[in-house]
């Protein structure tokens, strides 16, 4: 019987010569296989997940300290501006407010390095993880720091004079935590800075209502902050972190309710101070329907609700900053 001949092995010279003389089918299709196209986006989208990192020390991907932060400068900017506020003062305080809350954000993550690791919603911030040296961050911080001194040296004398001050206060309050009962109230100065640098930059000078709408700006920081201490309460009494929230212990909600109040009351001050009028109160209301959302989502002291109660502020801020720019806008 004649031997069966496998038809891959009769075939195996005839692939070989094609293979050598470079005409071969299979080289070519193998090739393609080996050496697929790069996407033109693939590099960019590498370099960007390098730097995420920082991005997220910066807490960017999360707007609202940033909106927290601006409010309260351009409730101060409108009112100090009577509702025409120079170009370039508005452009520099908005990306001095991006700016600086990213620093603050950057020196507060490296003061809290060896804390944040064990308190559940800050344990995956890029230096609790050791995504980000400690050099690197502070190196960030310096930087960041460079960029709104540059800013603000484009505005008058009293402006960077209170910008430096603002700089110095956003340095201390981490270390507030570890001894301070209230680190919030020094959160409120630092928060509300931005109130009198507007007032400086518009008008050279920062009035009586400057001075209340910040005082106002500082009760509303305590405020938010104090909700936002709620979630992390049972963590920060165990790593010895303090804040009124665990100060006021089963009276924070009351003591949360009677600064809303105060705020309000404080906010009415402004309003007649810089002469303001139906627009304005009705922008009052509404934030004040926020504040008692809030009051209704801190009831059971539910740690999650907590912070949907701090981020419900972001609407407050915005419904104040509404009933300003309406009321400039309408007025006769």
């Amino acid at each position: 019987m004649k031997p069966r001949v496998c038809p891959a092995s009769a075939a195996a010279p005839r692939i070989a010569a094609m293979d050598q003389s470079g005409t071969s089918p299979l080289r070519t299709r193998s090739a393609s296989i080996a050496a697929p196209r790069v996407p033109w986006w693939r590099p960019l989208q590498g370099l960007v997940q390098h730097y995420s990192r920082y991005l997220r020390l910066m807490r960017l991907h999360r707007p609202i300290g940033i909106w927290l932060l601006l409010w309260p400068t351009l409730w101060a900017l409108w009112i100090a501006s009577a509702g025409r506020p120079d170009q370039h003062v508005f452009l520099i305080l908005v990306l001095g407010t991006i700016v600086v809350r990213s620093a603050g954000c950057v020196i507060n993550d490296f003061v809290d390095r060896k804390i944040d690791p064990h308190v559940a919603r800050t344990a995956d911030r890029p230096l609790a993880t050791g995504e980000v040296a400690p050099a690197e961050a502070l190196l960030l911080f310096a930087a960041l720091m460079l960029i709104a001194l540059g800013l603000v040296l484009t505005l008058n004398t009293l402006t960077v004079t209170f910008a430096a001050a603002g700089a110095l206060i956003t340095i201390i309050y981490p270390f507030t935590k570890r001894f301070l009962s209230t680190p919030q109230f020094v959160l409120g100065v630092a928060f509300s800075w931005g109130v009198p640098m507007a007032f400086a930059a518009s008008l050279g000078d920062v009035p009586r209502v400057g001075w209340l709408l910040f005082l106002a700006a500082m009760i509303w920081v305590v405020v938010y902050d104090t909700q936002y201490a709620m979630t992390d309460r049972t963590d920060d009494l165990k790593v010895g972190v303090r804040s009124t929230a665990i100060l006021f212990g089963d009276l924070d909600r009351q003591f949360i309710a009677g600064l809303q109040v105060l705020l309000l009351a404080s906010l009415v001050l402004v309003g007649r101070s810089a002469g303001m009028g139906t627009w304005y109160y009705g922008g009052l209301g509404a934030a004040a329907g926020f504040a008692a959302y809030q009051g209704y989502l801190i009831r059971e002291r539910d740690g999650v609700q907590a912070f949907r109660a701090f981020l419900n502020n972001a609407w407050f801020g915005a419904a104040v900053f509404a009933g300003i720019v309406l009321d400039y806008t309408f007025r006769t």
